[in-house]
This record gives C-alpha cells, sequence and structure tokens, in this order.
C-alpha cells in the first residue's frame, strides 16, 4: 500500500516504482491512496495511531498480506521501499528529480479534479437541505412549488424542504407537508415539519428566514417590534453556526425588518460567512418595473435595471437613474437588443414623484399589501440567480453587508446593485451616481443606523 501527499515528489517516485512491479510481477498488488495536501497530515496522525507506527513524511509504504489477514507491516519511506525492491526483486527506480516535479503536480491536479467529480457526483444523489422558518407563513405556502418544480436548482437537483414553526402552528405545517407529497414533485425528496427549536436548521445548505407569522402577535410599538426581531435571530445565529453546513446561504426574506434580520443573524453568528447572508429586494424591483410598464402601456419584461437602495421593507428609495427600456412602441425603433433610458421616455416628471417615489404612493400600496405570490416569486428569482447567474449586464438589487461601496457606511446591511455569477455576487461598484442618488443614500443609511 503506497500512499502519500499528491504533490510530494518522493510519493511520486515510489507510485511509478509499485506500477512496474505490478506490471512485472505476476502475485505483486499494489494499492494506492492519494491524499490533498490540506488533508494529509492529520490522516498520516490517524494512521499512525491506529497502527501504533511512527512516520512523519510523505509517503508512507507499508505491506498487507490479504490473503492472511493480520496488521500490516511497516517499510517506510521512500528510500525504505527503493531498499525492500533491490533486495527481493533486484529492481531501483532511476527517476530523475525533473520528472517526479512533474508527475507531482499531475497528481495533485487529477486529485482535484477527482474530486470535484465526485463533489458533482454527491450533489446529484444527495439533495439540497432547505430550511423555511415560519413556514406556516402565506409566503412558504406559494414558495413551495416554486422551488420543488425545478426552475429555481435545476431539472438534475433534488431537494428536501424542512419546514420551522412553532407548536401553535403544528398543525398547518402537517397540512402543508400532505398536500405537498400528494403533488409528487419528481425533484422533491422529502418535505417535513419541524417545531423543536434545538434541532433546527441540521445539515442546511439554505435557509429562508421568514418570519412574518410571529410578527403579527400583539406588539405595541415599533421599539417592541424590533427587539422581537432581534430575539428570534439571536436564537436562530448560533444554531445555523452549531447545525448548517459551513457554507450555508441564508435569506433574509418577507414583508418585515429583511434588512434587520440580516443584520442579527450576521451579528450573532459571527462564524457565519457574512458574504452568504443577503436581504431580498426583488418584491419591490419587480413591482416597480411593472408600474413603469403599465405606465409606458408595455410589457413589463422590457423595463430592466430598476434599483433598489437602503431598507428594503422600511424606508427605500427607487433608483430609475440607470433604467432602460426594451421594446417601447415609440418614435425610434431599434434591434431586440436596442434599449433606451427610461427618463427619456417618461416626461411626466410629476408622475414619477407623487405617484412612483412618493412615501404614499401606489408602488409601497401594491407591495405592503401583496399577499404571497410576490415575495415567494422574488425568493425564487434571488436563489436562482445565486446558483445559475443573474442575467448577463442586468442589475438586481439585494440586501448586503456594507463594505463602504458608493460611501455607504460600513457594517449595515443595506441595499444596493449586484451582479450574480458563478454562484457567488459582486457589487456593481463601476456604476455612477448622481447627485441626487448621492444624497438619498446619506439619509437612507442615516435612517437605517438609527
Amino acid at each position: 500500500v503506497s500512499t502519500g501527499r499528491a504533490n510530494c515528489p518522493y510519493y511520486a517516485k515510489a507510485e511509478l516504482l509499485a506500477d512496474y512491479l505490478q506490471a512485472n510481477l505476476p502475485d505483486f498488488r499494489v494499492h494506492k491512496i492519494t491524499q490533498h495536501p490540506d488533508r494529509w497530515e492529520q490522516w498520516l496522525r490517524d494512521l499512525c495511531e491506529m497502527n501504533g507506527w511512527q512516520h512523519r513524511q510523505s509517503p508512507i509504504i507499508w505491506r498487507e498480506l490479504l490473503d492472511r489477514g493480520g496488521k500490516g507491516l511497516l517499510l517506510g519511506g521512500v528510500n525504505d521501499f527503493l531498499e525492500y525492491a533491490q533486495h527481493y526483486y533486484g529492481i531501483t527506480s532511476m527517476m530523475l528529480s525533473e520528472e517526479m516535479l512533474d508527475i507531482a503536480e499531475e497528481n495533485l491536479q487529477a486529485l482535484v479534479e477527482t474530486e470535484k467529480e465526485e463533489e458533482e457526483i454527491r450533489n446529484l444523489t444527495n439533495p439540497l437541505q432547505i430550511w423555511i422558518t415560519s413556514a406556516s407563513a402565506p409566503i412558504c405556502y406559494q414558495l413551495i412549488p416554486l422551488l420543488a418544480n425545478g426552475e429555481v436548482f435545476g431539472m438534475t437537483t433534488e431537494i428536501s424542504i424542512h419546514l420551522l414553526d412553532t407548536d401553535e402552528f403544528k398543525n398547518d405545517l402537517c397540512g402543508i407537508v400532505m398536500e405537498v407529497e400528494d403533488m409528487a414533485f419528481p425533484l422533491l425528496r422529502s418535505i417535513s415539519e419541524h417545531t423543536e427549536i434545538n434541532k433546527a436548521f441540521l445539515q442546511a445548505d439554505i435557509i429562508i428566514v421568514l418570519d412574518d407569522i410571529l410578527l403579527k402577535r400583539e406588539v405595541q410599538s415599533l421599539e417592541n417590534y424590533i427587539r422581537k426581531v432581534s430575539e428570534i435571530c439571536y436564537v436562530y445565529a448560533p444554531l445555523i453556526e452549531k447545525n448548517a453546513k459551513k457554507e450555508v446561504r441564508v435569506i433574509s426574506a418577507g414583508k418585515t425588518f429583511v434588512n434587520l434580520k440580516a443584520m442579527m443573524i450576521i451579528t450573532y453568528g459571527p462564524s457565519i460567512n457574512p458574504e452568504n447572508v443577503i436581504a431580498v429586494a426583488t418584491s419591490w424591483e419587480t413591482a416597480a418595473k411593472a408600474m413603469l410598464a403599465r405606465k409606458l402601456n408595455m410589457n413589463a419584461a422590457g423595463v430592466k435595471d430598476v434599483i433598489v437602495w437602503g431598507n428594503i421593507t422600511g424606508c427605500h428609495y427607487i433608483d430609475l437613474s440607470h433604467t432602460k427600456i426594451y421594446g417601447c412602441d415609440s418614435a425610434v425603433w431599434g434591434p431586440a437588443n436596442f434599449s433606451r433610458p427610461l427618463m427619456n421616455l417618461i416626461y411626466d416628471s410629476e408622475w414619477i414623484h407623487s405617484e412612483f417615489l412618493s412615501a404614499r404612493s401606489s408602488l409601497r400600496s401594491r407591495v405592503c399589501h401583496c399577499a404571497a405570490m410576490l415575495p415567494a416569486h422574488a425568493v425564487a428569482t434571488v436563489l436562482r440567480y445565486w446558483f445559475h447567474g443573474s442575467p448577463s449586464g442586468e442589475i438586481v438589487s439585494v440586501g448586503i453587508l456594507s463594505e463602504g461601496q458608493f460611501c455607504i457606511p460600513e457594517g449595515i446591511v443595506f441595499s444596493m446593485p449586484v451582479r450574480f455569477q458563478n454562484g457567488s455576487w459582486e457589487v456593481m461598484t463601476e456604476l455612477e451616481i448622481n447627485e441626487t442618488t448621492q444624497e438619498a443614500l446619506e439619509r437612507l443609511s442615516h435612517d437605517l443606523i438609527q
């Protein structure tokens, strides 16, 4: 048995000599175990402890008489193996140092590629574990079919859904589970209800934090609302750290305090990667696009790049300065990829400021009073972008932990423009911000911090 660090040239030398012996000796068999450099030291310590051996370098080689059983006989390192082969078989290795280094590099590359393939196979056979909090909320009821039909994660990725809520809503959860099971989604491996908080988020790949139901109870003031949200996150965050997978993705969604929930999870869960915690702003984006499309008497799919800044479910600013219009019926026409700035097509500035951007606009009324389909669609859209990338060149708004982009203070969760690609996101810092927007960002930052 020959085992060693993938990028070790001495392991490469021992490996090729063992291959030569196996090819030329009818009763000689070699079993090779290649370890990644990051895991080699721990693996070697565990092996030596189990067998009572003393060995500290790569490779380590031993004999096992498989037809007789018993403990393996340690030969040692590469020099010990060369001596053994010379003594028993009159064969040695004349490999040059340069060849050893080349083969070691190939070994490491092959190991990385093999592990990547195995991970992809595991992803196909092991379902994504998705946890949804306050799962008795109407949003969850609308969200489950969107997650289970294959459009979000792909038509080859199975999922398992875990519905979390309090004992008060156990019957509601059981009803949802039975109904979803009867729908027989081909990609849904399982769905289950949970009311024991200590067992929440076990092996979670994705956590969707709703919690709108909990906030419907009698709370007298905004301060008490905020305290309640913080208490919920104070419980959730350590459980996420303890029970979820290391790179779990957390989505703060719903119709209340999405920035605050994301901020509190990051604060109370310091080992959670802040880049894996985002707040969803897509409901406002899509509703704004639909309202603009109605004004221009066109399809909403032709309205692109509406930006939502600030506190998504609180005081925010809808920025139309980068918004483009495709396929609008106007005096100027062009091919499918031809666009025009929105502000060149809507001349009614009074409508924009009164109907669209004001604190009591019909846009705010529509989003705040929507039942469940809109926020559910928003969560599904953001998850699809996160896993498969957002449309090329398009702007997506999400709440993320600020690092000072656009002069926004660091350390607050603030909605800003991003693009999704390769399973991650990046802030579109190349966008130029006009004076009006910059003033709005300063006002929104102060309000959010307060």
